[in-house]
Order: C-alpha cells, then structure tokens, then sequence
C-alpha cells in the first residue's frame, strides 16, 4: 500500500533509531525545529529588547493562529500559556464559586492535573462530581449527561481519556450543558493533530491543550481557546500585565481589561517554547489531519487485532468512531516490559491500571506496527518466571 505520509519521516530525525510509539506522551521533535530555536537565539543576541516590538509581543496569538487552523478556531481566539493546567486555572477563576449553580462535571477518567485544579476550588464554595467508569475504559455518557443540571456551572472533559483513547461526544455534552444554562471546557490534548476537532461547530466555551504530544511542538508550548461571544463577560483572576488593556501604562490600579484574546494572558510567555512549537504545526496542517486520522484508524485497527491474537488484553475502544489514535495493551508485568522495551529503543509508556500505550502517528509505517508486538511477546516471554 503506498502511504504519502510516510514522505514525511525524513523529517523527524529520532525515527533512524528508534521505533516511535510515544507521540501520545511526546511527539517527535521536527528537524527544521533547531531552526527555529536558532533563530530565537539570533533574535535575542541581535535585536535585545527591541525583539519585543518586531513581534514577540504577539507570539501568544500569532502562535495561537497556528493551532487555530487546526482546531477549527478563529483567528484571535486562541493563547499560548506554559500549559494546560494555567490554562485551566484561567478557566476556573472566571467565576463565582459561592452560589447554589457551584457545581463542576467531570469524569473520573479526565487528566488528574485538570481534576486538582478542580478540587482545590471547593475551597471557594465549588463542588466537584465525576461520573465513574465502569470499564476504566469508557464513560458513560448518559451518566454524564444526567449529571449536568441547573446548578452546574462548568462541565470540564477530556475529548479523548489519556489511558484508554476513548472518544467522548463533545456536542451531546456541550448541547446538554448550554440546555441548562453551564459552560463547557474540553482538554483537547489527546486529541488536536490526531483526531479532527472543529471548536467552533462544536459549539464548546472553552478548549485547553498543549504541543506536546500530537502536534509535535514540544513543551512550554499550552493553549486556550475562548469562545469570542464570551470575552465581555469574563474577567479571569487568574492574571497580570499582558492582559491590561493599556500594560504599558503599568497602571497599578484594578486592572482594566484588553477588548480582545489577550484579556486571557498574564505574565510574560515563553517566546523560546514558541518558537520551537512552530514547525509542527505547519507541518501537522500540510499533512492533514483528516488524512493522519485516516491512517491512524487503520494502523489502530491492526495493532489491536495483531494483540489480540498474540494473547494480549486491549484496554482501548474496539469501535474505530470511539478510539482516538492510541492502543493500550495490557500485559503481565506491564512497567517492566515497557522499561525493557525502552532499552531496546521501542519508546512506548506504561499507565497505571491500564497497560502500555502504543501510539502509531502519520510517520509510523506499518512494518513497525508488527515489530512492536513482537518485541512486546520477546520481552514478555523473558520475564516469564522458568
């Protein structure tokens, strides 16, 4: 089968020597990257301080109009932060915890980051309920929409579950939070440059995520989404100077609020972090992630059916619609194997009452896909006590 992804391999300079399944937990870094890190470096020891006026100051949205193009954005509407957890942090302090709509829905499988931000609100009257798994695989979505009800103020999910790449219905769960007056912000992480996702038709308030994995960015490099009919309304307190509607007046008053996108800023960004997530997201868009999700629910499929005759339990959706793009295999002494596997230069991970995720992206080419679970049954075997 002739693959035009894989054209793009040459471009990724850890594939000579390894076998990449980790893109879920760390993308791999793009070669024209160092470019770009070189030319921050250039930037900085030859323009100083005037860099802030020939466009680091803009990099927060200039940036965010990258991703942008990916998510079904806006222009404006998405900032750079340092990670998800600040930008779920902006989230939160937009509003008030004291009256009888306290209530915040989630699930228990969402990324625990997000789920301590979370917690630590009912210290300001907000009230946390997570809707169980009963698989430690999927979640019940009926559940969760019964959750949602006229005292909830903010339904906070992930698109696709960190362990097992269950994919939940954002526009069920959106439509059901508008219906009884909450808002919605969905963790994208596991799911931007891997699965398609438009914000805008799906209609959700707000949408965190980060350059780490699929979008090959690297870290320092988080993002936040804001629903541009809602800007007028929020005064984040999680904030600071970039955020002034004049911040080069250093007015040390209340702060007066930007009109547009940077009302969500704070402190200074990472400009070096920046940089370096450009690439792939040029990348990622020129690929296509209509043609990247195409290729991930085929190459899924066949790990999964590959695991499964090899005697392997698989702790991800059967059903492709349901899947993002990472297979969770469980096997006996799990974190060993994986540790093995790591020396052997087979990069995959190893959660925690889930197995080891194996996570084939629009570089990885079939022939790895029978290469990993044959490694995954050597090392096992090793292992196995005489």
């Amino acid at each position: 089968m002739t693959d035009p992804l894989l054209g793009w391999r040459k471009e990724f300079p850890v594939l000579e020597n390894t076998v990449y399944f980790i893109s879920h937990s760390l993308g791999a870094m793009p070669r024209r990257t160092r470019d770009r890190l070189n030319e921050y470096a250039d930037v900085w020891s030859t323009r100083s301080i005037r860099a802030w006026e020939e466009g680091w100051w803009e990099m927060p949205l200039a940036v965010g109009n990258l991703i942008g193009k990916i998510i079904g954005a806006g222009e404006g509407e998405v900032t750079m932060h340092p990670n998800v957890s600040v930008a779920q942090s902006i989230v939160a302090s937009c509003f008030d915890w004291t009256s009888k709509r306290n209530k915040i829905v989630s699930e228990e499988l969402n990324f625990p980051s997000n789920l301590y931000i979370h917690r630590q609100l009912g210290a300001l009257g907000a009230r946390v309920v997570t809707v169980a798994s009963e698989d430690g695989i999927t979640v019940p979505l009926e559940k969760l929409l019964a959750a949602i009800d006229e005292e909830t103020r903010l339904v906070s999910v992930s698109h696709v579950i960190f362990k097992s790449a269950f994919v939940q219905d954002l526009r069920a769960i959106t439509e059901r939070a508008h219906r009884v007056g909450a808002m919605v912000v969905a963790d994208i992480y596991q799911s931007a440059g891997a699965v398609p996702v438009n914000l805008r038709e799906l209609g959700v308030d707000f949408a965190t995520g980060g350059s780490v994995k699929w979008l090959c960015g690297g870290p320092g490099a988080g993002y936040l989404y804001v629903r541009r009919d809602l800007w007028p309304m929020l005064e984040p307190r999680v904030t600071g100077w970039m955020a002034h509607r004049n911040p080069f007046a250093f007015d040390p008053g209340t702060i007066e609020f930007a009109p547009d996108a940077y009302r969500f800023l704070n402190g200074t960004p990472n400009i070096p972090g920046l940089y370096a997530a450009r690439s792939g997201y040029e990348i990622l868009a020129e690929a296509g992630v209509e043609n990247i999700r195409a290729k991930s629910i085929r190459q899924t499929s066949r790990l999964i059916g590959m695991a499964e005759e090899a005697g392997f339990a698989v702790r991800s959706p059967k059903n492709p619609a349901e899947r993002g793009g990472t297979v969770t295999v469980d096997v006996p002494n799990g974190y060993e194997v994986t540790q093995e596997l790591l020396r052997r230069d087979f990069l995959v991970d190893y959660r925690p009452g889930a197995g080891i995720r194996i996570a084939p992206h629009f570089y990885t080419s079939d022939e790895e896909l029978d290469l990993i679970i044959e490694e995954i049954q050597s090392v096992t075997r090793a292992l196995q006590p005489a």
